[in-house]
């Protein structure tokens, strides 16, 4: 799977710009086989970097390596994926305290949906 299209890079690289800005997450990565979800707000110039919340067994912010995670290698061939259907429109500061608070990202989510819900509700 291609872990970003251009659309995607775009947005991580503008984003990437202006990092006084509590960005919303841009992107969802998994491990399908376990633990490691990643919820990516920036890339740096180089293309490389990225910038959001990880959570390989502790939610929290962070940098890591987009190369290195494509180069990971799991069973029957598989490969970290992209989350096709996420979508969201709260702001990494809100995913982050959520999945502390529920202990990991994918138990956020649930936070986090109703979350969105409640603002949407609100019209804001």
């Amino acid at each position: 799977m291609i872990l970003l299209t251009d659309e995607l890079r775009e947005q991580l690289l503008a984003n990437g710009q202006n990092r006084d800005v509590d960005h919303v997450p841009v992107v969802k990565f998994f491990n399908p086989f376990g633990e490691g979800v990643w919820l990516a707000t920036e890339l740096d110039p180089d293309g490389d970097i990225m910038f959001g919340l990880a959570d390989i067994g502790y939610p929290e912010l962070g940098s890591w390596s987009l190369s290195e995670m494509q180069a990971i290698r799991l069973p029957f061939g598989m490969g970290i994926e992209r989350d096709l259907l996420f979508a969201t429109s709260l702001p990494v500061s809100v995913w982050a305290e959520a999945a502390r608070e529920a202990g990991s990202i994918r138990a956020a989510q649930r936070i986090a949906h109703a979350l969105a819900l409640t603002e949407r509700e609100r019209g804001t």
